[in-house]
């Protein structure tokens, strides 16, 4: 699935280089603030607010675990495939390519060839 936002608005957001150290990360692999925190070498108020930053754009997800101890955390990880940038009708374009559930993308694609 595709979605198109403002351009400024994402290049915004993946010009700050502590947002993309973060993206980069849970793109690898899911992870808690702490965790990325160490990874990305940024403190945790940093990491938090580009968390924010990212999520305001859907460019995220996060899952709520248990740790062993009973206390509760997230762990955040990419919302999306590829970005694609593009030129159209003299306009720049930010397409992204979020991954999808299998059979939703099937009954979508059959509602398109199926118009009532």
């Amino acid at each position: 699935m595709a979605e198109e936002q403002s351009i400024e608005e994402i290049l915004d957001t993946i010009g700050d280089q502590h947002a993309r150290r973060v993206l980069a990360a849970i793109s690898r692999e899911p992870q808690s603030a702490k965790e990325l925190a160490e990874e990305c070498d940024l403190s945790l108020p940093t990491v938090y607010r580009r968390i924010e930053l990212l999520d305001e754009y859907d460019l995220i997800t996060d899952r709520t675990l248990v740790a062993e101890d009973g206390n509760h955390y997230k762990v955040y990880e990419s919302n999306f495939e590829s970005t694609v940038i593009s030129l159209e009708d003299e306009e720049y374009k930010v397409r992204i390519y979020r991954e999808e559930n299998l059979p939703d993308r099937f009954s979508q694609l059959w509602d398109e060839l199926n118009p009532e």
